[in-house]
């Protein structure tokens, strides 16, 4: 009987791309960490390239593990090393990390890893055989089994005759698949020696079968003890290993141990969850919500004598049903770590094309957000950095000849501001040029050259969110700011944000970025227009007012509301939507609101409330139609779609 591997694949893959991202953010750390920092990262680093290596070779993909092993030999031999680690050896191994990634990523959807670059292994080889001299010829001294694909490993010469070693391991707490574990150690112990008996033995294992995450075996080998204990260490939750020879086992078998609570009383125990079954808890739960807000209309309808139990009744559930909410929210909050851990590559590889020196520095990126909100602001967020380094950042001749270092500083923060996030990207470069986007707005038909003229240089710096606007000098494939920032607006208004832009000639730029915290529920101002009732993001809307619209200042026959010492151009909402004619005359209300240009008016018939809407997206063909973002369901059962106002005024 074979172990079915194929149900820990999910697990494979998750865990992988743990420790390929943290060989990642080590590689990146290495070129910039002073020499006594560099033992630790670099132990650090084959740990993650062994651990990959060893899940590849128990899941039988020996392509991967053939790659990560040619990697672990370059990592091993820059042991010892005392200098500076060169930029061609973190290359190859970052181009290794990549390889990988994409190896696993193709065993995600239960296909095969596909063949390695044969290329890339070679050179690897070639990398960590001039690598081996510097770093005094001297192999790393962990004994391990090496992947079914290649060869077996030389190990160190052996005694006169093997010896039998008693080898026990226990399991760690949190590791989700502890059986797992122990079938690895059997494999391991199998390579090292001859195992004598195992409990659990191979079939208990199989089954899933580990009575307190415990193995115990006897193993005939030619190794010292402490050699076999390291090559058990290295496979991961491993909480404890024990070697020692077998004839030192007490000849009593030593008295049970008591009940162990490490699960209860560990409270950092985790258990992992498809991300896609916490979004269907997520849709469970909003509609327990719609459910409670439609019991809760029904229950106007009971007579009042009545009515008391059941509105206690549905307060009670009400409460249950938020709490159940908040905590499904909170577990599908995640560290912005998630994203900022690709920067600092993604810019090294940048600057290393361009030829430019950068350090990126990252702060805040403990602070939890929506794991969906994470993923969509990935792009955007990779996309500003890109364009700072590429545009932004001056080749290190020109910074020292402006008296600045030659290694140029991208600054990216977050922070929490109630229940918005701020994340901010800055960098101290050549600054954007407010005369430069005016002429490039003009060239581009964006505006008039009057209109140009009487930006503020504030004002003029966001038209390099304008489709096609650039002050890039040079094209390149990464591009300058202004080509792809209107996308990066589009984006952040599309997920209730707003993005802002500060730039001062030869000092840097600053892009901040106001998020929430999350999508799926939102504040909505509920409005009436003739017989329809929409939803405006509470985010978005900066006041409300009601006057008499036939009174109001016109510019260019379209109303002017006079609001926070300026003017805003009133829109009739319902003729937006293709309504049918409302009243013109009588007070109407004006809900100021954000748009592309600037703040608008939307003149509506009624203002219904504010309320704690479950948003769900638009599909096609609704998702077609300009000016709708999503949709949501009243208590009594009525839909009500939420407006995307800028694409509306702008369609």
């Amino acid at each position: 009987m074979e172990l079915d591997l194929s149900k820990y694949l999910g697990l494979f893959v998750s865990e992988s791309r743990e420790h390929l991202d943290a060989l990642s953010r080590n590689l990146v750390d290495l070129e910039k960490s002073d020499p006594p920092g560099v033992p630790a990262i670099v132990d650090d680093m084959f740990r993650h390239a062994h651990s990959v290596k060893g899940m590849a070779g128990t899941m039988q993909f020996d392509g991967i593990a053939l790659v990560a092993h040619r990697a672990e030999d370059v990592i091993g031999a820059l042991r010892g090393r005392s200098g500076p680690v060169e930029a061609d050896v973190v290359d190859v191994l970052l181009a290794a990390t990549d390889a990988l990634q994409a190896m696993v990523q193709s065993t995600a959807g239960g296909g095969p890893p596909g063949a390695p670059d044969e290329a890339l292994v070679a050179r690897l080889a070639r990398v960590a055989s001039a690598l081996k001299p510097a770093a005094g010829a001297a192999p790393h001294p962990a004994p391990e089994a090496p992947p079914a694909a290649e060869p077996a490993a030389a190990v160190p010469p052996p005694p006169a005759a093997p010896a039998r070693l008693a080898v026990e391991v226990e399991v760690a707490a949190a590791c989700p698949v502890p059986s797992v574990r122990g079938y690895l150690v059997l494999k391991r112990l199998e390579a090292l020696g001859k195992v004598v008996s195992a409990a659990p033995g191979q079939e208990d294992l199989r089954a899933g079968r580990i009575p307190d995450r415990r193995l115990t075996a006897t193993v005939e080998t030619a190794l010292e003890p402490d050699a076999i204990e390291r090559a058990l260490a290295q496979i991961a939750d491993l909480s404890q290993v024990a070697v020692r020879p077998a004839e030192a086992r007490p000849a009593a078998p030593a008295p049970p141990a008591p009940p162990r609570a490490e699960p209860a009383a560990d409270p950092n125990r985790t258990v992992r969850v498809r991300a896609e079954l916490l979004d269907d808890f997520l849709d469970v739960v909003g509609e327990l919500l719609l459910a409670t807000a439609r019991l809760r209309a029904v229950g106007r309808a009971i007579p009042e004598a009545q009515r008391r139990p059941h509105d206690e009744g549905v307060d009670r559930l009400h409460g249950i049903v938020k709490d159940l909410h908040g905590k499904v929210m909170a577990a599908r909050m995640t560290p912005l770590t998630l994203l900022s851990d690709r920067l600092p590559r993604a810019a090294r590889d940048l600057a290393r094309r361009s030829g430019k020196q950068v350090d990126v520095a990252v702060s805040g990126a403990e602070i939890e957000i929506d794991r969906s909100l994470v993923e969509d602001i990935a792009d955007p967020v990779l996309h500003v950095l890109r364009n700072a380094v590429d545009h932004g950042l001056e080749n290190p001749a020109e910074r020292i000849s402006s008296g600045k270092s030659a290694t140029g500083h991208v600054e990216v923060s977050a922070r929490r501001e109630r229940d918005r996030l701020v994340l901010e990207i800055a960098d101290d470069g050549r600054g954007m040029d407010p005369e430069r986007l005016r002429q490039a707005a003009v060239e581009r038909g964006a505006i008039s050259r009057e209109a140009a003229a009487a930006l503020s240089d504030a004002e003029a710096l966001e038209l390099s969110c304008l489709p096609g606007v650039s002050t890039a000098r040079v094209l390149t494939d990464v591009s300058g700011r202004g080509v792809g920032m209107d996308a990066v607006k589009k984006a952040v208004e599309a997920l209730g944000g707003s993005l802002a832009i500060d730039s001062r000639r030869g000092r840097g730029t600053r892009i901040s970025m106001r998020l929430p915290l999350t999508v799926a529920v939102q504040p909505l101002l509920l409005v009436r227009v003739g017989s329809e009732i929409l939803g405006l993001p509470v985010a978005k809307v900066h006041g409300a007012a009601e006057v008499e619209v036939e009174r109001l200042e016109r510019s260019g026959g379209a109303p002017l509301l006079g609001f926070a010492g300026g003017h805003v151009p009133v829109h009739d909402l319902g003729r937006l939507i293709g309504l049918p004619p409302a009243r013109t005359s009588g007070r109407r209300s004006i809900v100021v609101t954000e748009a592309e240009g600037g703040r608008v008016g939307l003149a509506v018939d009624q203002l219904l409330g504010q309320e704690e809407a479950v948003l769900k997206p638009l599909h096609r063909p609704l998702s077609l139609v300009p000016g709708l973002s999503a949709v949501t369901v009243l208590g009594s059962g009525r839909p009500v779609f939420v407006l995307d106002v800028p694409r509306l005024v702008a369609a």
